[in-house]
């Protein structure tokens, strides 16, 4: 279409945007739910530092990335601490089973090791999961949504059955098998979530292109030569994208803890102070009185995933125009 007919589109799409800040910022709940996942993110950054400042020198990285990886390191100071044991792994058995206190303010486990700095460490380890399994899931679920809705007929009949097949099998122990056929540890955690979480927005995108393919502004490019593919992702799939942003916000907790049951049963994490790998280890302890390793990652789970979805539905009020109450 002509640049006169996208303006009009390119300012209803800030307008959507802007409007759908401006009711958040009137929610105090969605605003105080958006200022904890900001703290969780900076968290998750600080612990990406910590972990790479330790790691990021026992590799022998290409010689195309060592100007790179030089860079990195003298900006992490990463050198100095070569060799050393993170402090998240550090053991000192005269400090186990200490309560929280101004030393260590969730206390230490069975081996000695500082629970905050682990629980920082889960805080990366989840970040990384829910955002790399929505690389994986979130464009296969667009993607064969779009095609599916648009062309309809044997495309549609292949992928309704394709993610009928996925939905029918039970997702959990689907994604234990591919996580065990990946291998332990993140990678098989990131496809094995990531390759069967997608059917659900599918679903979604399929429906909302079938309705958007028959209205006017489809028409009127078809009309004027637009191609398929331009059509779906130029001018159908901007209209429809807030529900992929409303879905990664649902999607993004239940990722999370997707990879803490996994880990809970030793088939994800290895190695690293996962929070479903400190639950595990610390659930025996309980009887004892040690409650602190298991009630902060826990606090930390139920926090993360309580404010994604609350954060969600306030964003889904804000966005979808059906669910958008009156601006008295």
């Amino acid at each position: 279409m002509t640049p006169q007919h996208d303006m009009p589109a390119a300012r209803t799409g800030r307008s959507l945007w802007a409007g759908a800040w401006r009711r958040l910022r009137r929610n105090p709940l969605a605003m105080a739910c958006l200022a904890v996942i900001a703290a969780f993110v900076i968290t998750a950054l600080y612990g990406e530092l910590v972990y790479w400042r330790y790691h990021i020198v026992d590799a022998d990285p290409p010689r195309m990335l060592a100007p790179a990886r030089q860079l990195l390191v003298k900006l992490l100071r990463a050198e100095r601490v070569a060799g050393q044991t993170p402090p998240y792994q550090r053991q000192d058995l005269d400090q186990q089973y200490r309560p929280p206190s101004a030393e260590h303010w969730m206390g230490t486990d069975g081996l000695g090791r500082d629970v905050f700095s682990r629980v920082v460490q889960g805080v990366r380890i989840a970040f990384q999961v829910g955002i790399i399994t929505s690389l994986i899931a979130i464009p296969i679920g667009v993607l064969l949504g779009c095609l599916a809705g648009y062309f309809g007929g044997r495309t549609d009949d292949l992928i309704v059955w394709l993610y009928s097949t996925f939905a029918c099998m039970p997702t959990l122990l689907f994604v234990l098998a591919i996580a065990m056929v990946a291998g332990r540890g993140l990678r098989g955690v990131y496809l094995g979530i990531g390759l069967t979480t997608w059917v659900g927005l599918c679903r979604l995108i399929r429906g909302e292109v079938m309705k958007h393919k028959e209205r006017t502004y489809v028409r009127a490019a078809r009309a004027l030569g637009v191609g398929h593919f331009r059509v779906i992702f130029r001018h159908i799939l901007p209209n429809v994208f807030h529900l992929v942003i409303i879905t990664f916000s649902v999607r993004f907790p239940a990722a999370i803890g997707t990879e803490v049951i996994m880990s809970f049963l030793g088939i994800g994490v290895q190695g690293e102070p996962s929070w479903g790998i400190m639950i595990s280890n610390a659930r025996l302890r309980l009887w004892y009185g040690v409650w602190w390793e298991l009630g902060f990652a826990t606090l930390a789970i139920f926090l993360v995933v309580l404010a994604f979805n609350l954060f969600g539905d306030a964003l889904r009020d804000a966005l979808d125009p059906r669910l958008r109450t009156s601006e008295g």
